[in-house]
């Protein structure tokens, strides 16, 4: 009797905590260098410095998800206490959160993207790194 295993290429290991830094930062995974944008939102395809490919990240619609609930739960408390210890118009109100909400999300959205992106690099998601060898068969130790 045959067992079928499937072996991963060895490779060197990729700290998630690092990477995702870097990406927060806007800074490739990989060598923590090149920048990982080429303008606000847009993925690079490679690394101008190392020269890693990011083409393969699949970022979608996750850091927008992400940054509408960071930010609304940053806010909402905040507008609790704003609005029970001083009372101000509801057009204040809204002027001084919707302004608020708008820039926080803008400086949040890039970081949050890098970060999705470095994870799934580190993770060896969607075709960062994640090769799998052929299968090989080998023979069962018990029916030996």
């Amino acid at each position: 009797m045959t067992q079928t295993v499937t072996s991963r290429i060895s490779e060197t290991e990729r700290p998630t905590g690092r990477a995702v830094l870097r990406g927060a930062l806007g800074r490739c995974p990989a060598c923590g260098e090149g920048r990982i944008f080429s303008s606000f939102l847009k993925v690079r395809d490679t690394c101008p410095e190392c020269g890693e490919a990011l083409h393969h990240q699949r970022a979608d619609d996750g850091p927008a998800y992400l940054t509408v609930l960071i930010v609304s739960h940053l806010c909402a408390p905040v507008l609790l206490w704003v609005f029970v210890e001083w009372r101000p118009s509801v057009a204040v109100m809204l002027a001084i959160f919707g302004i608020g909400a708008i820039v926080a999300s803008l400086a949040m959205l890039p970081r949050i993207k890098g970060a999705l992106v470095a994870f799934q690099w580190a993770r060896r998601m969607h075709g960062f790194g994640g090769d799998i060898g052929p299968a090989t068969t080998v023979p069962d130790p018990a029916s030996a």
